[in-house]
Order: structure tokens, then C-alpha cells, then sequence
């Protein structure tokens, strides 16, 4: 069926027909799943889709909690060849009433708690469909659902059409809509099925998020193109991993779960003994990180490098050497290198900008054709904005990031994004958003603020005011008050200066 069909659902049920009867997931509450689930599920949401007049390329925005039916929803949109767009479940009215304005969705899918706002959102937006979906698999997109014949069919997909699309804020604050295409995913999830070595004899422990590239694309690519099953968590909760470990074979991350790990007096090399694997992703990995879970455990993490534009670029290898500090080599089809501020590639070992082309790298963004023309090479070398060194042995090293981005927790946070709200708020003067080193998120977002004349602005007013504005990840867990903001000769904030001045902030 998947011969000439480029639709990624069309590879996936390649894997799902030969296991009908096999589990594909179990959640913590010990409800399972089988691939025959997953089809019959996928096919009614898809017919149901389909009946509200959603057509092939038609946007469906999700925002829901983690659940098997969100899943499936997942799978339908794909299957049908409608585009999926999650949504960050933490995004508050003001930020989902751009990506809705900017997307153009056919259907918004919500948790039935936020359905008074989102309502008026669509209003606004002149979206023609909105349904619930609940975390306990509930609302009206599955009661509705619930009355429609199963369509078994797969749209036909050329490589370049559209699968999803996902937002990334830049430093200007506008988010930029990000088009992965079928093509992409499929490429980008039979490499790493190969080169992690992934089979229907493991068991991944699914506990990431589906609304952000490493828990949707990464690890539900490598379980369905492999036949795999997952232990399938709503969340990372420390206790149900523990218990969840010794039933798992691979265990996907941000460094966030091993310090957690590290953190309990109980986990140990006991909860290790059927593990094959633990990858690492979407924030740095302290190489203190490294080494002390493989002492503990006598695992060696492996750490990997991808975004949301590429999927997975690079990766320590399955077998070999696994270098604390290192993303690893490219992967096969990917090619990476460096480059100076002019184009030059530079030696092995010099730090500069890091660049990726392959069939993983995405298509462009929506509705930005000047955006998506600056950062692309002539050559067709996608900017990461990333800087980087490469070793005589290829292994890429991620040394800073271009744009002040912080990673807390695996998710991104643009720093002028906050930086604009802050500056609105009772007594700031302005604001610098900058990540400093925390021991459980990998970065903690920090803003430093100026106060006017003659006001005292206070900490905790300034993030209860963020906290009803934005995204809970977002909100700074520290705001520090400073007479100015340091800056250079040409009045550029050095953000290097404070971040250096508030290293220890959370130690």
C-alpha cells in the first residue's frame, strides 16, 4: 500500500497490519491499545474529519491533554491528508489568536475547560468547526465520532505535501509557522528506526508531550515504523516511570528526566536491567548528567541533536563511542557543517555557524517566503542558528545558540517575546529574558528589569502578571531588579554579562 504512496500513515500501517492483535500501548492505569485499535479509531476520526467538509491540506489546531484518542487523532489527520497543527497546551487566548488568525484551521480541537475561550477565538477567526477532547478521551469529537462507519482509506501523499504544521517564535517575537511534509517525517523516522536499532521487540516509555517534535515525530515514528509498543505516561511522573522502567526496552528524554531519575534515593541499575537505551534530547545534556547516570547505572545516555524545522540532524551512535558533550555524528542522508559569518566552511574544531541540508529538512514557512529564502543557502543548506564545532571524528558539538533562545525543560522560550510583555507591566523601565543554569530544567528563564523613576516594581507582582498572560513555561522563575542593563559600545544589550552575573542563581 505504502509502494508509491508517500503518506507517512501509509508506512505506519505497513507495521499496524501485521500486529492487529498485538498491543501497541499501555497507559499507567494499565488500559491497552492494539495496532487493530489504533486503525479502527484512526479510521472513524478520519471519516468523521472528512464528513465536516475537511478536505485534503485543510489545518486541524489541537490543543488537548495527552491521551490514546489524541492520538488517534493524530493518525487521522495524517491518514485523511488534512494537516495536524498541535497546539502547546500551556498557550493562553493572546497567544492562540495569532497561530488560529495565522493557520486559517478548519477545526480547533480543545479540552472542554477552555471551550468558553476558544469559542470566542474562532469567532474571531472565522473557524468553522470546534470540538472538545478531554484527557480521559471524552468530548464532543468523540461522541460525535462515535456514530461513523470507519473509513479504512489512505490519501495518497507526495513527498513534498504538507503533514503538519508547528509553530517556532523567533527573536522579533512572530511566530513562524513551521511545514514538515510527509516526506520529511518518513525519512527523518526510517533513519533513526535503523540507526537507534529500534524493533517490534521494544517498549518504548513514552512520557513526552505530542504537541512538540521529539515526543510526536521522534518517538511515535520509531515505535509505528518499527512495530513497536510504548508504555504510554501523560506526563513524566517520577514515581510511574520508576515503576514503568523495568517494563521498557528505550526511554526518549529531555536531561530534565534523568535529573529527576538521579534526584530518587530509589532508582538505581535494578530498574536498568531490561533497558536497552536512553536517548536524550531537545536541551543540552550536562556532561555531570553523563557520567553520573552511567555510574549509577552503567547506561551511557545517548544524546542527540535535532529542531523543529529538521527533526533529528545528528546522534551519538547505538554502537560506539558515545562522547559526553557531543551530539554525535550527521545521520545518514543528513549532511551538516560549519561556517563563518561569510559562507566559509572552517576547520574541524573552529566554533561557527551550524548548517544541515537532507530530506529531513523542512519545506519552508507558511506563508513566509522571504523568511524561509534568508535562511537557506543557495546551496540548499537550511541556518540553524545554532554555533557549533566539528571533531576530527565528526561529532558535532552544540556551543551556543545564535538569537539568546533558552531551552527550559526541553521546550523553547524566546526571550523578546517575554521581553515585550514585561516592558508593558506597572514601574518597568525595560527588560532583558535571558536562561541561566538550573538544576532540573536544564535553563531557568530569568528576567532582569529596570526599574522607571521613582517606582519599585517586585518580583512576585511581575510574574502573577505573566502568569496570566503566558504559557506557565515561559513565566520567569526568577525576576532580578538592576539599576541598568549592561550594554556594548552600539548600545546592544550583553546578555552574556548578565547571565554571568546570575550563573549561580539557582545552584
Amino acid at each position: 500500500m505504502s509502494d508509491n504512496n508517500s503518506n507517512v500513515f501509509a508506512h505506519f500501517y505497513q507495521q499496524f497490519s501485521q500486529r492487529f492483535d498485538s498491543v501497541a500501548l499501555t497507559t499507567a492505569e494499565g488500559h491497552s491499545m492494539t495496532f487493530a485499535d489504533l486503525d479502527r479509531e484512526s479510521a472513524r476520526l478520519s471519516a468523521f474529519l472528512q464528513s465536516l467538509g475537511c478536505e485534503g491540506g485543510a489545518r486541524v489546531s489541537v490543543q488537548v491533554e495527552k491521551s490514546p484518542q489524541a492520538l488517534c487523532l493524530y493518525l487521522a489527520c495524517l491518514r485523511a491528508g488534512l494537516v495536524f497543527h498541535p497546539l502547546n497546551t500551556g498557550y493562553k487566548s493572546s497567544e492562540l489568536s495569532y497561530f488560529l488568525s495565522n493557520a486559517e484551521p478548519s477545526v480547533v480541537v480543545c479540552d472542554s475547560g477552555d471551550l468558553a475561550m476558544m469559542q470566542s477565538l474562532c469567532v474571531e477567526n472565522n473557524v468553522p468547526h470546534l470540538l472538545t477532547l478531554n484527557g480521559d478521551g471524552a468530548g464532543s469529537l468523540t461522541e460525535q465520532a462515535a456514530g461513523c462507519e470507519p473509513d479504512y482509506g489512505i490519501a495518497h501523499k507526495e513527498a513534498d505535501e504538507l503533514a503538519s504544521l508547528l509553530y517556532s517564535s523567533g527573536t522579533t517575537g512572530v511566530p513562524k509557522g513551521i511545514m514538515l511534509s510527509h516526506g520529511n517525517l518518513l525519512s527523518n523516522g526510517q533513519s533513526l528506526v535503523k540507526f537507534w536499532g529500534v524493533s517490534d521487540r521494544d517498549v518504548l516509555l513514552h512520557a513526552l508531550p505530542i504537541f512538540h517534535v521529539h515526543g510526536l515525530f521522534v518517538a511515535l515514528s520509531c515505535v509505528f515504523l518499527s512495530g513497536a509498543s510504548m508504555r504510554w505516561l501523560k506526563g513524566f511522573d517520577l514515581q510511574q516511570a520508576l515503576t514503568e522502567l523495568p517494563r521498557s526496552t528505550v526511554m526518549m528524554g529531555v536531561p530534565t528526566y534523568y535529573t529527576r531519575l538521579l534526584s530518587s534515593a530509589e532508582f538505581g541499575a535494578d530498574h536498568c536491567q531490561n533497558m536497552r537505551l536512553f536517548i536524550s534530547g531537545s536541551a543540552p545534556l550536562l556532561e555531570e548528567t553523563f557520567n553520573d547516570f552511567e555510574t549509577l547505572t552503567g547506561q551511557r545516555i545517548l544524546e542527540r541533536y535535532g529542531m523543529t524545522e529538521t527533526g533529528m540532524n545528528t546522534s551519538n551512535p547505538l554502537n560506539g563511542v558515545r562522547k559526553a558533550g557531543t551530539v554525535g555524528p550527521a545521520l545518514p542522508g543528513v549532511e551538516v557543517r560549519v561556517v563563518d559569518e561569510a559562507g566559509n566552511i572552517l576547520e574541524q574544531g573552529e566554533i561557527g555557524n551550524l548548517q544541515v541540508r537532507g530530506a529531513n529538512v523542512f519545506k519552508g514557512y507558511w506563508k513566509m517566503p522571504d523568511k524561509t529564502a534568508e535562511d537557506f543557502t543557495a546551496d540548499g543548506f537550511f541556518n540553524t542558528g545554532d554555533k557549533a564545532s566539528i571533531d576530527a571524528d565528526h561529532y558535532v558539538a552544540i556551543v551556543g545558540r545564535a538569537k539568546d533562545m533558552v531551552i527550559t525543560g526541553g521546550l523553547n522560550v524566546y526571550p523578546k517575546e517575554i521581553e515585550l510583555i514585561v516592558d508593558e507591566l506597572p514601574g518597568v523601565k525595560e527588560s532583558a529574558v535571558i536562561g541561566v543554569a538550573h538544576p532540573d530544567f536544564g535553563e531557568g528563564v530569568v528576567a532582569v528589569v529596570v526599574a522607571k523613576p521613582g517606582e519599585t516594581p517586585h518580583e512576585a507582582d511581575i510574574i502573577a502578571a505573566l502568569k496570566e498572560q503566558i504559557s506557565g513555561f515561559k513565566v520567569p522563575k526568577r525576576v532580578i531588579v538592576r539599576a541598568e542593563l549592561p550594554r556594548n559600545t552600539m548600545g546592544k544589550v550583553q546578555k552574556n554579562v548578565l547571565r554571568e552575573e546570575n550563573k549561580a542563581l539557582f545552584a
